[in-house]
């Protein structure tokens, strides 16, 4: 990825932004111009708190290079408080632990990197919900 296409995408890929449609109150992510559901195109953007559960996931053994380092990992649909299903990595946790429906938070960790010394790319995870 390329520096401006990383810097256009910050807002979602560290504060979890979407839209949020003025019409019909759907929540989306990623953000949308027209709204899928009553086809508006009052959309204004939309904080999501990070907070889900997870609905399913899969444990990648065969991962492509940019993501050989972080062998084996887990893929997952999460369910936002909020109401969109979205696709994210989960850290922290080892496959053996997760389970169908467990709460889940978002948090900043690494994504990729190019080569030994390229860009170093940052964006949401999911871990399993800590609370103190």
């Amino acid at each position: 990825m390329d520096i401006p296409r990383s810097w256009r995408l910050r807002n979602q890929r560290y504060l979890l932004e979407g839209t949020r449609c003025s019409h019909c109150d759907q929540k989306h992510f990623p953000p949308v111009l027209i709204c899928p559901a009553c086809q508006s195109r009052e959309t204004a953007p939309f904080a999501f708190s990070g907070q889900g559960k997870l609905y399913s996931y899969s444990v990648v053994y065969q991962a492509p290079s940019q993501f050989e380092a972080f062998v084996p990992y887990i893929v997952a649909l999460v369910d936002l408080e909020e109401g969109p299903r979205i696709t994210a990595q989960l850290t922290d946790v080892s496959p053996e632990e997760v389970q169908i429906g467990m709460p889940l938070e978002k948090v900043i960790r690494k994504i990729s990197e190019e080569g030994e010394r390229g860009l170093i790319f940052y964006g949401y995870k999911f871990r399993p919900l800590v609370t103190y």
